[in-house]
Formats: C-alpha cells, structure tokens, sequence
C-alpha cells in the first residue's frame, strides 16, 4: 500500500493516505475503500506518524486522505499534521469530509489555520442515483447548496446505470461553477455496482479536453494520485 506521494502535474502537491476510524456512514454501494481503516488508535497513529514523515513541504501545499472523512483521524494525528504544517511552511490544505460533516467544517479551518480545499465525494448531482442507487446519503437538492459547504465536488463515470445525459449534466454543472474538481472513471472492485465500458470509452473521448483543464482532475485508475492498492 502505497501512503504517500507527489503530485507533480495539476495543482501540485504532496498527498498522504492515512487510517482513519471506520467511515461514519460506510454504506455506499460502489465502495470497498472503508477497508482501509481501523479502530486501534496507537497502531494507527504510529502507521501514520511514519507516513507523514515523508512530507518535505516543498510544494507547500498538502492533500490528506483516509478511508472516510478528515473527522475520523485520530486525534494525535491531526495534532502532528498541524505540527508539520507549521513545520514545513504548508500554506494551503486539501481535505475530505461526507456531507454529514457539513456544518462542522470550520472546526478543521480554526483547527489548522490555512486555507483549506474542502473535498465531497458527489459521484453525481442526479439526487435519484446518488442517494437511491450509490446510497450515498448526500441529500442535498443542488450545486448551490453543496457549495454553501464545499469547495470541490469529487465526481464519478462509467457505472452501469448510468446515463450519458446525466453525465453531460454533471459535467456541465462542475464546469460552469467550480474551480476545482476530481472526476473519477469508475473501476470495479468488490462491490455489486460494474463497470459500463462503452460509457467509459465515451467519456474519455468526449471530454479528453478536461486533461488540459488546471481546475479538473480525471482519475483514470484508483492510484493515479499515486498513493492506495
């Protein structure tokens, strides 16, 4: 398992995969990355003090994961990433956090005291297939009221059962209102929920163009960000 790397094209920065408590909701259908998360602290916390070691802080910028949201580190944890923050001259942070987190998010800017990226895993703004099909218990109506709380919605393609007007749909809102997101090409895994490959195909040929596009980044495969299994 790789836990930590550099992102040297788009926005660059360093990112760390830590362990987390479990997710907090844990129920999507599509998802077997909740795996990876624990409930021993101090192994945790050890597993992550060695993973952060690695941070240089030479782009000063910072994206940090687990297996759920930024809320679900330890403790001791999140107290050595402010240290390294201060540490390294980190300037700018990226996190992600469920919508059930929304209205404690300014916890972890007061917390850290840099600007903070604030991601969600969206998958899509069909509010039908994200929360009946994907389980996602994200149950906000729009755009506008994501971005009440968020900065950058992490999207998904090619699941089957999909529709290619949804995903122009998608597109079309992420393009026109946000200026930074992450567009995930769906990868099967151990789940039900399959991989629909004439739609990959289509949307990797359609929107080719979001390659060249600094606020959109497309994830082909699970590890393009170069940390995970």
């Amino acid at each position: 398992m790789d836990r930590y790397s550099e992102i040297t094209n788009k926005n660059q920065r360093e990112i760390v995969l830590l362990k987390g408590f479990p997710c907090v909701w844990g129920k999507c259908s599509f998802c077997d990355y909740i795996e990876d998360n624990g409930t021993q602290e101090d192994e945790m916390n050890r597993l992550n003090e060695q993973v952060l070691a690695n941070i240089t802080g030479k782009y000063k910028v910072l994206e940090v994961i687990n297996s759920g949201s930024c809320f679900e580190l330890p403790k001791a944890t999140l107290w050595r990433i402010r240290e390294i923050i201060k540490e390294k001259g980190i300037e700018k942070l990226f996190l992600e956090s469920h919508w059930c987190y929304k209205n404690r998010l300014q916890e972890m800017r007061d917390f850290f005291g840099i600007p903070i990226i604030f991601k969600i895993g969206v998958e899509t703004f069909d509010y039908t297939f994200r929360n009946e099909f994907l389980n996602k218990n994200a149950k906000f109506q729009d755009y506008k009221e994501l971005k009440q709380y968020f900065d950058s919605p992490c999207m998904m393609v090619g699941i089957k059962g999909q529709a290619k007007e949804m995903i122009e749909r998608d597109m079309a809102i992420v393009e026109a209102n946000f200026d930074h997101a992450t567009i995930n090409v769906y990868v099967n895994n151990t789940t039900a929920i399959k991989r629909d490959e004439e739609l990959v195909t289509w949307f990797v040929e359609k929107y080719a163009y979001l390659d060249k596009d600094p606020r959109f980044e497309v994830l082909y495969n699970n590890t393009d960000f170069g940390v995970g299994d």
